[in-house]
């Protein structure tokens, strides 16, 4: 267990026996898949992600590496170190493995299409084939109490960018769009589960599922989340305790759904994960704003926006953790 109950400190979610923690896990996962859910093992999406490589690894812990299947889902978009690193994590833990080329079913959504066909209604020469590119959060409106705003860049042959802000129709075309890469995903994941009588394991942490950082009925669809209370610095902790490969705990932690480069930090959460996770620990537990600020260097304003960031997260994405209103 980690420091709960004490003042707030940099070192607060720093476990005491990470040992402790992932025999706890791995018990929990043992037991929800062959038991509750009446499953012989597991299927997992494996990107080269730190989530997702620690989420296999408790896996291989509690069902067997002969009960794990990994499932590598590249498409057009895809970064190349994505598979090379998907492959030694399961060389690594001895588990096969199956690749599934998404790219012809996104093009039957016509995912790239309705994509691009917004991106161009901002850029009018942009072009798909010379042109890479992104949508992301400006930092600057991480304290802030305004409604955050999405910008758009592009990227030419010659590295020059050009980016503007983006409007509501184009945003939520190209989130749209996008979003069919996580719900094919999610659609391979659960053959490979029903075809072998496996649970299909997700792989978000307690940032994504808590901040609503994941496309629901896509990546938010699984049986089991065994990481989803875990804080990203704890996923690291756990990383480096069983044995994650050091190219993937090194690795920035990328969103791998555009053209450009594009980390998490700038696509959504706004900071680095480390400085992120102590301010929603203490956001949780409510801790004063002065205190928080004292520890973390900073003032009680930008706490104060901080929290009402949080906030304003949770209570927008709110309806990506409901569950089907029945009646």
């Amino acid at each position: 267990m980690y420091h709960k109950n004490k003042p707030f400190n940099r070192n607060i979610l720093k476990f005491d026996d990470v040992n402790k923690e992932c025999d706890k896990i791995i018990s929990q996962l043992k037991y929800d898949v062959n038991h509750k859910l009446q499953r012989s093992g597991a299927v997992i999406g494996i990107s080269g992600g730190i989530d997702s490589s620690v989420t296999l690894a408790l896996a291989v812990k509690a069902l067997g590496p002969e009960n794990v299947l990994g499932i590598l889902m590249p498409e057009q978009d895809s970064s190349p170190d994505s598979a090379h690193l998907a492959n030694k994590l399961a060389s690594t833990f001895g588990i096969k493995t199956v690749t599934e080329n998404i790219t012809g079913a996104l093009q039957g959504f016509k995912c790239y299409q309705r994509r691009d066909q917004a991106v161009k209604r901002i850029f009018n020469d942009y072009q798909p084939s010379t042109h890479k590119m992104k949508i992301g959060l400006k930092e600057a409106g991480l304290s802030s109490n305004l409604p955050q705003l999405f910008y758009l860049t592009i990227i030419d042959q010659n590295g020059k960018e050009q980016t503007k802000r983006l409007p509501a129709h184009e945003f939520k075309q190209i989130v749209a769009a996008s979003n069919f890469k996580q719900r094919s995903r999610m659609a391979i994941l659960y053959y490979y589960a029903e075809a072998k009588h496996y649970a299909a394991i997700g792989t978000p942490n307690k940032h994504e599922v808590q901040q609503g950082f994941f496309v629901k009925h896509g990546d938010g669809g699984a049986d089991v989340m065994p990481i989803a209370h875990l804080y990203k610095s704890q996923v690291y902790q756990i990383a480096n305790h069983l044995g994650i490969p050091k190219e993937i705990i090194e690795r920035t932690p990328t969103s791998d759904t555009y053209t450009a480069e594009q980390t998490q930090e700038e696509f959504f959460f706004q900071m680095p994960f480390h400085e992120m996770d102590l301010y929603w620990y203490a956001f949780e537990n409510n801790f004063s704003t002065q205190e928080v600020a004292t520890v973390m260097n900073t003032t009680q304003e930008q706490v104060k926006g901080i929290y009402s960031g949080f906030d304003r997260k949770i209570k927008t994405t709110e309806y990506l953790r409901l569950e089907p209103i029945k009646y």
